[in-house]
């Protein structure tokens, strides 16, 4: 990381889960932090090469230990902290991290989490397959541990907030307080130097098995994307400063969480790899109340916003007056990332929080690409509600048909690039064969993104979903985002999901997820409405067959619809796979009670 002529630069405003909560770190704090963990590191023996796991929630310290890492030549593996212990087990065992980074508990809004229990549990299971980790370093972010430790007051750092019902367990000869270990570190630590190839980080996503993968493959195994040192932090240093017009005066803040690559790209390395001041937020949009946001957006004048659509669709349900109560004057760029965002999020979005004078950048990517693949320019390209407009500078996508052939113009296909980038990830952790097999193998020559996407008159590219999330009805290809997009545009609507479901005549049929904002309620009628809005916004091909009402949707705590939840739930089928990482489980069964009667 380069830092800045000025020391005292701020790095982040940490903002906590409670308002009054906040923190600033400069880069010379953080530079003197990082050098003190690195030396932890070294003497708990970790070395260039090394894996080290990191279950920790938005805080600094989570920060500090991912650069640590980085300044040894060691592989962080960050495990998103709302991950079940079994999930964390599975990571570390892949990549066969030596030692795990966690922290006692965390509040998320009013839900309190014992993450050192769950640490315990994943720790314990790696101890049954055969796989010890010799050490748990564990960050004292809430309450105080009765074991194992010989804490005075005068050491233990200041209680968060009071929380008497954790209770933290302690493993004599595995664990370690973090701050015991800072105390008797040295604030100087010489880098490793790393060959501009050498991995950075080993990042596992998660997909349609309900077993963690590699974006577009169905695995039955886990798969940990990999990055490197110099090309990652290149793409991620240049997509950050053009596409948010970063100038040094600015405050930024992507609301994703580290545990995501978003997170690791435009929380951590983008930011900080261009002397950014940004926001280091641990809470949720809707605590204490719904307006938290654009409350964070007036207390530190941010300058740059960067979301997910699903935040926005769930904020939009609660009409404008949380967002128009608040100035929201220093907004200048607005953005999106994740999913593609419909067109009334995005004008509602533009209208309501930008007051209509903010561009918004629309960004396509992925866990795989590093950084942004498709998005505009702020103030350079003209926007289109929904679309990712053009490719980002030198990065060359295509759009072929079903047997691999380049479509020219106007085209509807899969969605591929035809030359490599720096941020492109270099392999799968431990299966090269793999990197192969998923993202070439399918159309040789090219980097196969498992997206569809469409090209219109003016060369944007807006992209349809996942090939998986395209449904064939009597021969038709249908885009789920398409028929979401339709749905939500009706004033009663506020998200909504379209699953495909087995027809005995069609083949496929569509079957429609909704939930309606305040003051509307489900009714035979209202079904009715939202057919004939489809027939007439896309065609009567497009009708769907079954239409529930769906108070709240399956989502993971990162906000992502889980979609193939619902696809079992469409189907009656209750055997789901993994569920540990719905923020909500009793939603699934709410679902279920529901659902509509099928025909098959």
């Amino acid at each position: 990381v380069i830092f800045p002529n000025d020391w005292l630069f701020l790095m982040y405003l940490r903002e906590g889960n409670e308002p009054e909560e906040t923190t600033q770190i400069t880069y010379r704090e953080l530079l003197v932090q990082v050098c003190q963990f690195s030396n932890v590191l070294r003497k708990q023996g970790i070395w260039k090469g090394d894996r080290v796991a990191i279950y920790m929630p938005m805080i600094p310290e989570l920060v500090v230990a991912m650069l640590a890492c980085a300044r040894l030549g060691a592989l962080h593996s960050i495990v998103f902290a709302g991950f079940s212990a079994d999930s964390l087990c599975e990571r570390i065992l892949d990549s066969s991290c030596s030692l795990l980074i966690t922290t006692d508990a965390f509040y998320r809004g009013e839900k309190l989490v014992n993450l050192k229990e769950l640490a315990d549990d994943a720790l314990e299971k790696c101890r049954e397959k055969g796989f010890p980790v010799r050490c748990c370093i564990v960050v004292k972010h809430l309450g105080r541990a009765e074991l194992g430790t010989s804490d005075s007051p005068s050491q233990s750092p200041p209680i968060k907030r009071p929380c008497p019902d954790v209770q933290i367990s302690w493993n004599e000869g595995v664990d370690l307080w973090w701050h015991e270990l800072m105390q008797e570190a040295g604030e100087e630590c010489e880098p490793e130097w790393c060959d501009a190839e050498d991995p950075l980080f080993i990042l596992y996503t998660s997909g349609s098995t309900g077993k963690p993968k590699a974006s577009v493959c169905v695995c039955v195994c886990v798969c940990g994307v990999v990055h490197t040192v110099g090309g990652y932090m290149l793409y991620v240093a240049t997509t950050f400063k053009y596409v948010f017009d970063f100038h040094a005066e600015d405050v930024f803040w992507c609301t994703a969480d580290i545990g995501w690559i978003t997170g690791h790209s435009y929380v951590t390395y983008g930011p900080l790899a261009n002397g950014a001041t940004s926001i280091l937020f641990e809470g949720i949009p809707t605590y204490p109340d719904v307006s938290r946001l654009w409350n964070i957006v007036d207390k530190y004048k941010v300058t740059k916003f960067y979301t997910a659509p699903t935040a926005i669709r769930l904020l939009m349900k609660f009409g404008d007056e949380p967002v128009t109560k608040h100035s929201r004057a220093s907004l200048q760029v607005l953005g999106t990332v994740g999913e593609p965002i419909n067109p009334e999020a995005w004008l509602w979005y533009h209208q309501v929080v930008g007051a209509q004078r903010c561009p918004i950048v629309d960004t396509f990517w992925q866990t795989e690409t590093g950084g942004h693949m498709l998005t505009p320019l702020p103030g350079a390209t003209p926007m289109k509600p929904g679309s990712a407009t053009f490719p980002f500078f030198g990065v060359a996508p295509a759009i072929l048909n079903e047997s691999g052939e380049e479509l020219e113009g106007e085209a509807e296909g899969y969605l591929v690039f035809k030359q490599p980038w720096p941020g492109i990830m270099r392999t799968v952790y431990g299966n090269h064969e793999r990197f192969e097999t998923t993202y070439f193998k399918k159309f040789p020559g090219y980097y196969v993104t498992g997206d569809g996407c469409r090209r219109d008159q003016d060369g944007y590219y807006w992209i349809t979903g996942r090939i998986d999330d395209m449904l064939n009805v009597s021969g038709h290809l249908l885009s789920t985002a398409e028929v979401e997009s339709a749905l939500v545009e009706h004033e009663a609507v506020a998200e909504a999901a379209v699953v495909s479901h087995p027809h005995p005549v069609k083949g496929e049929c569509l079957y429609c997820f909704v939930t309606l904002c305040d003051g509307h309620t489900f009714s035979p009628t209202l079904t009715e409405e939202l057919k004939k809005q489809i027939r007439e916004k896309i065609g009567p091909i497009a009708t769907p067959d079954y239409i529930q009402n769906a108070p709240g949707l399956p989502k993971t705590r990162s906000g992502k619809i889980m979609r193939r939840v619902l696809r079992k739930i469409a189907k009656n089928d209750h055997d789901l796979g993994d569920t540990s990482t719905v923020a909500d489980p009793s939603v699934i069964t709410q679902l279920f009670s529901h659902r509509c009667l099928t025909t098959q």
